[in-house]
Parts: C-alpha cells; sequence; structure tokens
C-alpha cells in the first residue's frame, strides 16, 4: 500500500458543476489519504466563483475561457489546449468530472490522453435523445466512454450502465452530490430580504435557462407564468433570469412589470438554496432543481419535454410537464387547488441520497488506490 497522498484534479466550469462538486473537494481536503487539485475552466466566470467563494474553495488552476457569446466550437476547442499543461502539471491519479457539461467531455478526454484514470459523478443520466437537452445528452454519453468509475446516483442509473456494458466492479452508487451540498446550504445563516413573508399568500419558483428551450418554448413558458400571475394575485412569482440574451431578452418582454412577478438577477446557491426552502412549488428546466426541489419536499414541474432523472417522476416528486402554455397553466392550477394532489408529491420519497455520496466516493477512490 501506498504511503502517498492520493491527488485528485477536479474539473468544475459552471455553477452546477461546482455545486455538486463542492462536497466531494471538501472531502478529499477532509482526509489525510487525498489532496484535491481543482482546475476550474471558467467559462461561467461570475456565478462559478461565487459558490466556490460559498464553499471556500480556492482553485489550482484557471483556464480561464470564458468569451462573450461563444459557441460550442470556441469552449471546445480552446478548453482541450489549456487542458494540456494542467493536467500534465498537476501529477493526478485521478481525474474526476461531473455531469454533462462540455468541459466534462473535454475533462474527461484529457483523462484519457494522459491515461489517467476518470470517475465520472452523476453517471449515465439519459433521456435517449441526442439533441435533448443539447449538447448535454450527447457530452454525458461520451465521458461515459472515457471513463474508467461510474458513480451513479440510484439503482436505475447502475442499471442502465450495465445494460451499456460497463462492469459491475467499476460501478458505485452513491446518491447525488447536489443533496450533499443542500444539506450545507441550508443550514447556513442567510439575510433573505428578496420579499417579506406579509406580502404574498404564497411563492412560486421559477427557473428556466436551458438551451433547448431559447425562442418560442421560452416565450411560452412566459405566457403560462403571466396567465398564472394575473389569475393569482395573492401568490408571488419569483424568477431568477439567467444573464445569456436569448433568456433576459423575451422574459423581460412578456413579463416585466407584472405586479405579483419578481424578476431577479441570478442568485448565488446560498440565496437560491433559501429561496427554494421558502417556497411553494417550483417550475424548472434546471435538472438539479428537480432532485433538490424534492429534498425540501417542494413539489417541482419540469418545462422539459424529457427527463434525464425518471427516478423522480415515478417516486411522485416531478412532474414533466413540458412548454406548453396550457399545460403548464393546468398543473400548476391542480397543485395550487387540490391540496391532497400538493401533499402527495410534497411527502413523496425522494429517490436521490441521503447527503453522504461525497464521502462514498472519496471511500471508493481511496480503495482503488490501495
Amino acid at each position: 500500500m501506498s504511503t502517498e497522498a492520493i491527488r485528485v484534479l477536479i474539473v468544475v466550469g459552471t455553477r452546477p458543476e461546482a455545486i455538486k462538486m463542492a462536497p466531494v473537494i471538501l472531502e478529499l481536503d477532509r482526509r489525510t489519504e487525498t489532496i484535491p487539485f481543482v482546475v476550474a475552466t471558467s467559462q461561467h466566470r461570475e456565478m462559478l466563483h461565487q459558490v466556490l467563494k460559498l464553499f471556500d474553495i480556492q482553485p489550482d488552476r484557471d483556464l480561464d475561457l470564458m468569451v462573450p457569446d461563444q459557441t460550442l466550437y470556441d469552449v471546445t476547442g480552446r478548453a482541450i489546449q489549456r487542458f494540456e499543461s494542467v493536467i500534465q502539471e498537476s501529477h493526478a491519479d485521478f481525474v474526476l468530472v461531473q455531469g454533462d457539461t462540455t468541459t466534462s467531455f473535454m475533462g474527461a478526454l484529457a483523462g484519457f490522453y494522459e491515461k489517467i484514470p476518470v470517475g465520472h459523478i452523476e453517471a449515465v443520466l439519459r433521456t435517449h435523445n441526442m439533441y435533448s437537452p443539447f449538447p448535454e445528452e450527447m457530452n454525458r454519453r461520451m465521458v461515459t466512454v472515457l471513463s474508467d468509475y461510474h458513480f451513479a446516483p440510484t439503482q436505475r442509473n447502475k442499471d442502465n450502465l450495465l445494460r451499456e456494458g460497463i462492469d459491475e466492479e467499476r460501478i458505485l452508487i452513491t446518491g447525488n452530490t447536489v443533496i450533499d451540498a443542500l444539506f450545507r446550504t441550508v443550514e447556513m445563516d442567510v439575510r433573505f430580504d428578496i420579499f417579506s413573508e406579509e406580502e404574498c399568500d404564497r411563492m412560486l419558483l421559477i427557473t428556466a435557462h436551458r438551451r433547448e428551450n431559447f425562442g418560442t418554448p421560452l416565450i411560452d413558458i412566459c405566457m403560462a407564468v403571466r396567465a398564472l400571475a394575473e389569475s393569482h394575485p395573492e401568490i408571488l412569482f419569483i424568477y431568477p433570469v439567467h444573464l445569456n440574451p436569448n433568456v433576459q431578452k423575451p422574459v423581460k418582454e412578456h413579463l416585466d412589470g407584472i405586479k405579483n412577478v419578481r424578476l431577479l438577477e441570478p442568485l448565488d446557491y446560498l440565496s437560491f438554496s433559501h429561496l427554494m426552502a421558502k417556497s411553494y412549488l417550483i417550475l424548472t428546466d434546471s435538472g438539479g432543481i428537480q432532485e433538490e426541489g424534492p429534498s425540501l419536499g417542494k413539489p417541482v414541474l419540469v418545462l422539459r419535454n424529457e427527463t434525464e432523472r425518471p427516478e423522480a417522476v415515478e417516486a411522485g416528486t416531478v412532474i414533466v410537464v413540458g412548454t406548453n402554455t396550457e399545460d403548464i397553466i393546468r398543473e400548476t392550477e391542480r397543485l395550487l387547488s387540490e391540496d391532497s394532489a400538493y401533499k402527495k408529491m410534497s411527502r413523496a420519497h425522494n429517490p436521490y441520497g441521503d447527503g453522504k455520496a461525497s464521502q462514498r466516493i472519496v471511500d471508493f477512490l481511496i480503495r482503488r488506490s490501495q
């Protein structure tokens, strides 16, 4: 058995990646057997560094990929070039990537090029539609092929990996690290002055920013929110709006100026976690919120046509409603008016873990290095 500490290179580029990687980084740093080497790609610099600061994480290297209006070609080309020297410098024993971003794919590819074992956190989520979500579905398929170890949030994810021919000894069911992060943040103190408890009966939280919803789908989502807000002046609708112009323009055009709709700048993760905890109902096209919301007992309506998280649908914690205006209104109204339907969703068992996924991942890496 080696007495040297295990060096683990961790790739983070977007806010969701940082949220889900933060508890793993902290666990690696806590153990005497492991040393984390954090590489920030920073294609979402401001939002990424908000999360790293929250968890008191300082990247060891920053690839500085952020360029206004960059294309997938831009991110992919710059990422793989800049990974070369950094990954060699790290002397890593393992590379850890998370989820399905372009930088996760590039990080896994760089690990493969250097013949360093790659571990994939949140492995094998699938919609089985290569263009939805785009480009995430194809990214995560390619990361699976490049990975040596697969950290599956659920048994269903493991079963999918086995069907794809992955050796069972290389798979570990962990739960999802986003639950680890969420449990940490909701215990933190935060001054919360976005709204007062007296100004509304209930609060409904909205997030919608995915690439496949740009254009008509996002407009249809906005029209549904507008109709619901006008029908329910007693409910406050809060929408932290992504900075992407493809999101900002239609949202402000259709929702700005409505008295009980509050359009916010993107929130730091601590504030957003507490906002989720205070919400009554969540409408989102996010992936992580499908796991986080139910962990806080909040029903989630998914503003997408497919989800790579069917466990949540089967458990009854989320409903996939798509982007059709009438469908969104109908399902939202049902949960607002039918107490039994709301309680059934809010009390359903969350299939995404107990907040100890990071410990399981680090334990696995230590065992593999022996």
